[in-house]
């Protein structure tokens, strides 16, 4: 998919106000840490391992400051039933993959599970904002 904001939703599963938001926190991310934090969602991975698809697409793009590397990317093919929260390794001590895992594991996959998708990735974005800034999810 072609990078055109801090929400790709080329799986056409967001609704507008769902990505307003969405785009809203990322951006107030970004304004207090730096770090830019992008949602994509996907239809088909092509074949290819969402975790690498994670790095490489991030990469790609260019998530997060260039010599910081500090981006977040949050990955989800609903039609496989894959999720990935890919970290830049500017990132990797403050969310670690464990940490990544456990949004993953908790927050996003209960909705996910019952076919909530703006749900589980709204709440996998509110908890990675609440873990690269404290106190800043309480203003979204």
């Amino acid at each position: 998919p072609v990078l055109t904001g801090r929400v790709v939703d080329d799986a056409n599963i967001l609704a507008a106000d769902d990505e307003a938001k969405l785009s809203a926190q990322s951006e107030q991310l970004e304004d207090a840490t730096g770090h830019q934090l992008v949602v994509v969602t996907i239809r088909h991975l092509g074949g290819h391992n969402i975790d690498e698809y994670g790095t490489k697409l991030g990469n790609y793009w260019g998530i997060g400051r260039k010599n910081i590397n500090d981006g977040v990317l949050v990955v989800l093919a609903p039609d496989e039933r894959k999720v990935r929260i890919s970290v830049g390794k500017g990132l990797e001590t403050v969310l670690t993959n464990g940490e990544a895992g456990a949004i993953i594991q908790h927050d996003m996959l209960p909705a996910l599970r019952d076919n909530r998708l703006p749900a589980g990735i709204q709440r996998g974005v509110t908890s990675i904002v609440r873990e690269l800034s404290p106190g800043l999810e309480k203003a979204a």
